[in-house]
């Protein structure tokens, strides 16, 4: 899989993951910044994106500045799952 086929997998994991009821997939953009923007995600929200790349990828996040980088976006997200899991 490469990453734009891997992005629109990642965002309808990422409204299923966080139950956003209000959010098509599509309308989530690849450069959108998950926290402090549009989507109005907090600290729990952060918590649950790390249980999807772990249950989804197999990617143990337990530095919370290692999350920081890689929660960024879908772009970052998306990076990362290919850079470190074989199974994307």
């Amino acid at each position: 899989m490469d990453v734009n086929s891997l992005k629109p997998v990642l965002k309808t994991q990422i409204v299923q993951y966080l139950n956003l009821l209000d959010v098509n997939p599509e309308d989530i953009k690849d450069d959108e910044p998950l926290f402090g923007g549009d989507l109005g995600l907090d600290s729990i929200d952060s918590l649950e994106l790390v249980v999807l790349l772990e249950r989804e990828y197999g990617i143990k996040i337990t530095n919370p500045a290692e999350g920081r980088k890689i929660l960024v976006d879908v772009n970052h997200m998306a990076e990362y799952i290919l850079a470190n899991t074989k199974t994307a």
